[in-house]
């Protein structure tokens, strides 16, 4: 298969969510894309066939973002936008308020999804990480508060459906006891490094779309090097190696979380990466078997260590 014939597939590929709407499976991720870099790397990528494009408010460049999907020239309604709420916005009266500010920033009239960005309320505030000393300041803001508070968010017609990100199994369980509207979206770390094998079956059970961020692993520089980097991992590059020719391992990763069911956000600002990414390669059973035969287990994106928001995560299922 052609390089040309996988890109088309990358472009046609979607999911299904629990009210029929379809989500584009292979997405860009803007999480550290730098300033003066982002808005060429979000055009770069519509115009090559993305439609999806995944933003965050503590990401600090969704004007970028913005600016780069007005560039494009794609049309509104053919691309997926997801933002999400930071920490510091949890309160019902401050939901809201968030979520005009994203818009703004992006220069949009809706969201296709919001989430919940983290299961974590800090105090109420313009501050990104309020703190007394060394130490976080709290907001005494429950889960099921600032879930109720996203339910009205899709009553006023500018968010098309929302979610969560990075919640655990006990948080999860407390959001689904008091919801009137379902998650549509769980955004969280999944890679061949941390698959989580077990709570991605339950989110299927439960109607519940799973989104991979992080999809190579340590390939991010923040996450260290004190393993070997999970795209050059041996398993990996032998299935690369065994298909067409300029297959790389990040393309197996991809596809990997593809076939797993979930749609998958990779990074970059890189022209040739942008465009290499946006290859989703058919795995065959034992292709899959091989790569989930990986007895490494690491989650790399540990934000909060202490607060709890890994509670219940068990080593072999992480």
């Amino acid at each position: 298969m052609s390089v040309e014939e996988y890109t088309k597939n990358a472009k046609e590929a979607t999911f299904t969510l629990q009210n029929g709407d379809k989500i584009p499976a292979l997405g860009l991720g803007t999480w550290q894309s730098e300033p003066n870099q982002t808005r060429e790397a979000v055009k770069t990528a519509l115009q090559y066939g993305y439609r999806h494009i995944d933003a965050a408010h503590i990401y600090g460049n969704e004007n970028e973002v913005g600016d780069g999907i007005k560039d494009s020239g794609v049309p509104r309604k053919d691309i997926w936008v997801t933002s999400k709420l930071w920490c510091n916005a949890h309160t019902p009266e401050a939901v809201p308020v968030a979520l005009e500010n994203s818009l703004k920033e992006l220069k949009l009239d809706y969201l296709d999804a919001y989430l919940i960005h983290w299961p974590v309320a800090f105090k109420t505030g313009t501050e990104k990480f309020p703190k007394n000393g060394d130490n976080i300041i709290f907001e005494n803001v429950t889960i099921e508060d600032t879930w109720k508070a996203m339910e009205k968010l899709v009553a006023s017609g500018k968010v098309r459906h929302i979610g969560i990100s990075n919640f655990n199994e006990e948080n999860l369980d407390r959001v689904l006891k008091v919801a009137s509207i379902k998650p549509s979206i769980h955004q969280m770390e999944l890679h061949p490094f941390l698959p989580q094998t077990d709570f991605v079956e339950k989110h299927k059970k439960l109607g519940i779309h799973v989104t991979a961020y992080s999809p190579f692993g340590n390939q991010n520089a923040i996450y260290g090097t004190e393993i070997p980097k999970l795209i050059d991992h041996k398993n990996i590059k032998d299935v690369a190696a065994s298909k067409a020719t300029g297959t790389s391992g990040a393309n197996v990763a991809v596809s990997w979380a593809i076939h797993r069911g979930t749609s998958v956000i990779p990074k970059s600002v890189n022209v040739n990466r942008i465009k290499n990414n946006f290859q989703f390669v058919p795995l065959s059973s034992d292709e899959m078997k091989e790569i989930n035969s990986i007895d490494i287990r690491k989650r790399f994106n540990q934000s909060f260590p202490g607060t709890k928001v890994f509670t219940g995560l068990q080593d072999g299922n992480i």
